[in-house]
């Protein structure tokens, strides 16, 4: 079972501030951030990053903001440190990248670590606090990332479809109008 902490957050926006979800992936590029930022300081909005875990479960919020997690597969808890790493719920490299990412930028921002699947927990999140957009990025190339859109889809796809928010998807690895797709290739 894991504790994460309460939502990080930098200076206090204005309460009538817009929000503005940005979903973050483990390894991500910080593109997806970084538009997200511009955005938020144009449209003087707050950030929130938010990032999903697939393999846990949220099983209790606490009134600080806590989330307590299990994992969906309590076998595989070893074998999702990397992620998790990733994420910020182990010596927090995910709030450092942001600091050095966001702090550039002049916004208020927060993290928030959701459980369960990422479509759905940013859709939640972003009807939580009443965000103006999401803010996500498109699919990286590679086995892992094919075989995981396969079996649940696109996060960005399943966003589109499933809340009537407006979607930014900042393209990660775009390919020219003549070049294969990255659905349509083999890794």
């Amino acid at each position: 079972m894991t504790t994460d902490p309460a939502p990080q957050t930098s200076p206090t926006p204005p309460s009538d501030a817009p929000r503005i979800v940005v979903g973050l992936a483990p390894h991500q590029s910080e593109a997806v951030v970084t538009t997200a930022a511009r955005l938020a300081r144009e449209l003087h909005a707050h950030l929130v990053c938010a990032w999903a875990d697939p393999a846990q479960m949220t099983v209790a919020t606490g009134p600080d903001g806590a989330v307590v997690t299990v994992p969906l597969d309590p076998d595989a808890a070893d074998d999702d440190q990397d992620d998790q790493e990733a994420a910020g719920t182990a010596g927090d490299p995910l709030a450092e990248e942001l600091h050095r990412v966001l702090d550039a930028h002049d916004v208020t921002w927060e993290i928030r670590t959701l459980a369960g699947a990422p479509a759905r927990e940013i859709a939640q999140l972003a009807d939580e606090v009443e965000a103006a957009l999401i803010v996500v990025g498109t699919r990286q190339k590679g086995l892992r990332e094919s075989v995981r859109e396969f079996v649940s889809g696109s996060v960005a796809v399943q966003l589109a479809h499933r809340q009537h928010r407006p979607l930014v998807v900042v393209p990660l690895e775009p390919v020219g109008l003549d070049d294969v797709l990255p659905w349509d290739t083999e890794d």
